[in-house]
């Protein structure tokens, strides 16, 4: 064991940085843009949803709404992990250095994610859509870094 502790002593080394965990390349923030329009377009689904109470239509209509509803929150969560998963393994402190509001617009990202799940709301979910473009806009100005 000494014979290893003063070879590394002696031996010339240099410091090495790796940009991230696994190969490069991996990261994509497509998952997040895709999660977001589904919540959108879950959204907006539901809006259109219409069957007259007690009508023979109603029963599908309730299936389809939880459906829908479901499919929504999943995507919203979906849409979250892929965000968080962006600004914990990918983003860099150089990231942050040129975008400085990256660390607020990842948090209200999240939130608006949280948001879609507890309600069924077009403009949040827009709002949702928006935010996720801008990530992937900053990953994507980021990606050749």
């Amino acid at each position: 064991m000494k014979i290893l502790d003063l070879l590394i002593k002696f031996l010339p080394s240099k410091p090495v940085f790796a940009h991230c965990d696994i190969p490069c390349g991996i990261y994509d923030p497509k998952p997040a843009q895709i999660a977001a329009q589904t919540v959108l377009k879950m959204v907006q689904k539901l809006k259109e949803i219409k069957a007259e109470p007690g009508s023979p239509e109603e029963l599908q209509a309730r299936n389809n709404f939880v459906r829908m509803v479901s499919v929504k929150e999943q995507h919203a969560e979906i849409c979250k992990r892929e965000i968080l998963i962006l600004w914990t393994d990918y983003f860099k402190i150089e990231h942050l250095k040129k975008f400085p509001d990256l660390h607020e617009l990842i948090w209200k990202t999240c939130k608006l994610c949280s948001d879609n799940k507890r309600a069924v709301d077009e403009v949040k979910a827009e709002d949702l859509v928006e935010s996720v473009d801008k990530i992937a806009g900053i990953f994507n100005e980021t990606s050749h870094l």
